[in-house]
């Protein structure tokens, strides 16, 4: 058996997988966030050791002692900062805490970031963190002897290692993606070198085996290896089946990813695509990500007192795209504007537009800003053959014909749990954990049953096409306004 452990930002997500891949068990266990001052989010390390014990108490009623393999997934670019014996010397920063905001800014305008680590130094990534702590917290970081990503610093308690795998570590800002190495360079330029930086694995590989203290404890063999893992969208996508080129999937959660695989090493961080390397070996990922998708049809649910379910619900058949368009940037865009200040829009409002015909413009303006991450990602070469549709949007059959449509790729919807449904994360670790006590690879990520496949509707084509056109128009015309 197998243990796929995901460390979430509101929680930690544990599986425990059979040989066959189903899952045997699963188990959750809160996290909290601390905000003490505007834009900062942090955690403290032991809170997670915390959870994962719980977790593993949990899946210990099962006997364990057929475990082989346990992998990792995690919440990625978060700061957790040790000195040289190993002690945190402050909350970890996460990934949505935006105090480095001016240092990230500074960074990004240096060209060898970009050119290095293939990507827009965004606040949210590690390094900008570390040069914030550097001007701000001068006495912290003069005892930084090692920086680790948050699912790592569980590596650290389950193994006794500093190991990074290369999915995680993409995200850093640090990494010569290209290269599957750290950047000596980039190292310098925040004033560390290899010495503070984890081993490199990928994600398949194993990067240490279980302490014996632990193993006792849970009742597993001293033999049981922890693979490398991967971030929580790579991990996602291992258990999605999501590895080879031409496989993509589309998540409807708070926000939306269109997360793509490739054979190849394609950046354009001109587009706010991310380029990472993905969890497996010679491979990488992109990532078009909008701030607002169930968000933005949340938001309108409360605007208008209905429950969100019953607004889509009631829409029937697929219709074209009306006068009245919606531009989802409720906070800002990340793909392709990079633009934190731009806000969204109701465009072209008039006297028939009702309740049903606003809610249609949400699930469109949502839908072409997913088509323009994928014109992103077209622009570098990836293509996109099929597309699996995750998260909690998916339920709505309605989105999911607008998304086919305005991307003119068929959309398929999984079985129910195939993929580890809300465990997807901690599933995927699973089978990085299988790969790398076995020695397999792709062949043991395969997709999930399909429940139905949703074709593009070519009779509405053109009007998806006249609709995105006028969607662009009307968000380079309120850039400069809101």
């Amino acid at each position: 058996m197998f243990i796929g452990l995901d460390l979430g930002t509101s929680g930690l997500k544990g599986v425990l997988m059979g040989e066959d891949q189903a899952i045997v068990a699963e188990a959750t266990a809160p996290l909290s966030v601390s905000r003490p001052h505007d834009g900062w989010s942090e955690q403290a390390p032991a809170d997670w050791i915390a959870a994962a014990e719980t977790v593993l108490d949990a899946l210990a009623a099962r006997d364990l002692s057929g475990v082989a393999g346990i992998g990792l997934s995690g919440q990625m670019h978060g700061a957790t900062l040790l000195d040289a014996a190993d002690q945190v010397l402050r909350p970890c920063i996460l990934w949505n805490d935006t105090r480095s905001a001016a240092q990230a800014a500074a960074m990004d305008a240096d060209p060898a970031w970009r050119e290095i680590s293939g990507n827009i130094v965004f606040p949210g990534f590690t390094a900008p963190k570390l040069h914030w702590v550097r001007e701000a917290e001068p006495e912290i970081f003069a005892k930084v002897a090692m920086v680790l990503l948050p699912k790592d610093y569980l590596r650290l308690w389950l193994t006794g290692d500093h190991v990074a795998e290369m999915s995680d570590a993409a995200g850093t800002s640090w990494l010569d993606t290209g290269a599957r190495d750290w950047s000596d360079d980039l190292l310098a330029r925040s004033g560390l070198n290899r010495d503070a930086m984890p081993r490199l694995v990928e994600g398949s590989e194993v990067s240490g085996t279980l302490r014996a203290d632990l193993a006792r404890r849970w009742g597993l063999s001293e033999r049981v290896v922890v693979a490398g893992g991967g971030g929580d969208n790579a991990a996602s996508a291992i258990g999605a089946g999501v590895v080879q080129a031409g496989q993509a999937f589309v998540s409807l959660g708070t926000s939306g990813v269109l997360f793509a695989a490739n054979d190849g090493y394609r950046p354009d961080p001109a587009t706010a695509v991310h380029t990472f390397c993905h969890a497996l070996p010679g491979t990488w990922h992109q990532m078009g990500v909008i701030l607002a998708a169930t968000d933005a049809l949340n938001w309108f649910a409360r605007l208008v007192g209905e429950e969100a379910a019953a607004l889509t619900g009631g829409l029937g058949d697929l219709r074209p795209p009306g006068r009245t368009l919606f531009l989802p940037y409720l906070g800002g865009e990340r793909t392709p504007l990079n633009d934190a200040g731009i806000r969204g829009a109701f465009v072209g409002l008039e006297h028939a537009t009702d309740r049903y015909a606003a809610t249609r413009a949400v699930l469109e303006g949502v839908a072409f800003a997913i088509r323009d991450c994928r014109d992103a990602l077209a622009a570098t070469g990836t293509r996109i053959d099929s597309l699996l549709a995750m998260g909690g949007g998916s339920r709505s059959d309605y989105w999911l014909r607008a998304i086919a449509t305005a991307l003119d790729i068929p959309v398929d919807l999984p079985v129910a749990g195939d993929f580890g449904g809300a465990f997807g994360g901690a599933f995927g670790a699973a089978r990085l954990a299988q790969m790398a006590a076995t020695g397999g690879g792709a062949e043991l990520a395969p997709a999930p049953k399909i429940a139905h496949s949703i074709a593009p509707e070519t009779g509405l084509a053109a009007a998806f096409d006249e609709g995105h056109a006028r969607y662009r128009a009307a968000r380079d015309a309120i850039r400069g306004l809101t």
